[in-house]
């Protein structure tokens, strides 16, 4: 009797950066394609929702000029805009995000969240205001931009990586220089390292690593601008472009070199077996056998039979559920509840927390 068992395994190379979820917008033909994400439908690279009033194009457009030209994994790079109208959800903040819309494993073991960032001379980001660029929404790790709230001073125009609202380095954010980066996030020992270069030079361990409280469900990384307001803020008519490329994140091996992040790799596992019922065939063989001393022959047949054997298929699937912490609270302007939401539920002292959507809620002043 004999048994059949085959299995089959597509799996990616964990020795040299797997990519876990591409964003360099390469997929995407234009950024009203954007428009086909909804809650119901979520299709695409990125879930759409954090923007103002206008069409798309008022606030996202993707272009082979907006990425940095040493990346020549990417076809194109997007443009991000900030204005008058892009106060999302009632709130007082100028903001226009991307979130990535992926079931990969961003927000666990050891990952490299990469980006390339830039400013040009036109419409340009205030440097009085403070400016949370690719974000997570616990602020664990995050670049800002300009005067920080309650900074002293008028003006601060450096980029700045920041561990939990706090600056670890700091930098010039000159017209037209490409600033390349490197979110080194290991979830299981608690820790963010930053790498940086700029233009078309390798990435190199720039600060950390540094001891975080990293918490994300997967979904509240946000690719973009958010800009804190003041008073005489709120109505101003300036306009600020902020301009990316080279997005995506991956585990593995640290990809150094700017452009050089492979495609995405499916892992699938799958046993497959075959059923057949069970069948016996009997069948005569006859072997002639000469001996020449006695000139003698013999002939024997032989009764042979073979069986095959019935098999069964198995699939398993394993879920994770995941239960919200309790403990902590969340800065003003942070995430303190929603789907799938594990970080701190709670608000600091006076700020209240406001449930946006099923799956996002804020803290708030009153």
């Amino acid at each position: 009797m004999y048994k059949f068992a085959l299995a089959q395994a597509f799996v990616g190379s964990a020795l040299a950066g797997t990519v876990l979820w591409d964003g360099r917008f390469n997929d995407l033909s234009s950024s009203t394609d954007l428009n086909n994400w909804s809650w119901s439908n979520q299709v695409g690279p990125y879930q759409y929702y954090i923007h103002g009033s206008g069409p798309v194009t008022e606030y996202v457009n993707l272009s082979p000029s907006y990425k940095n030209p040493a990346d020549s994994s990417s076809n194109q790079g997007v443009k991000i805009t900030i204005d008058s109208t892009s106060y999302w959800n009632g709130q007082n903040m100028r903001r226009t995000e991307l979130i990535p819309q992926t079931s990969a494993a961003i927000n666990s073991g050891h990952v490299y969240y990469h980006f390339s960032v830039k400013r040009s001379s036109t419409n340009v980001p205030r440097a009085d205001l403070e400016h949370q660029v690719n974000f997570f929404e616990s602020h664990f790790t995050e670049l800002k931009y300009g005067l920080l709230s309650g900074a002293s001073g008028t003006s601060d125009p450096t980029l700045k990586w920041c561990i939990g609202g706090q600056p670890q380095w700091s930098t010039t954010f000159d017209a037209d220089v490409w600033h390349n980066v490197a979110y080194d996030i290991n979830f299981s020992s608690n820790t963010v390292a930053f790498y940086h270069s700029t233009g078309s030079n390798p990435l190199v361990l720039t600060a950390g690593p540094v001891s975080a409280s990293t918490s994300s469900n997967g979904a509240d990384w946000h690719l973009g601008v958010l800009r804190l307001p003041m008073n005489s803020d709120l109505n101003s008519a300036d306009v600020e472009d902020w301009y990316f490329s080279g997005v995506y994140v991956e585990s593995g091996s640290l990809n150094t070199v700017i452009g050089s992040g492979s495609n995405p790799t499916t892992t699938t596992t799958t046993t497959k077996t075959t059923t057949t019922p069970v069948r016996t065939t009997t069948t005569p063989v006859t072997t002639t056998k000469s001996t020449t001393t006695s000139s003698k022959t013999t002939t024997k047949t032989t009764m042979v039979t073979t069986t095959k054997s019935t098999t069964t298929s198995t699939t398993t699937t394993t879920k994770t559920t995941t239960t919200p912490s309790t403990g902590g609270t969340s800065p003003l302007y942070g995430q303190c509840g929603g789907i799938g939401w594990t970080g701190p539920t709670g608000c600091v002292s006076g700020a209240t927390c406001h449930v946006l959507n099923p799956y996002y809620s804020q803290c708030l002043s009153p």
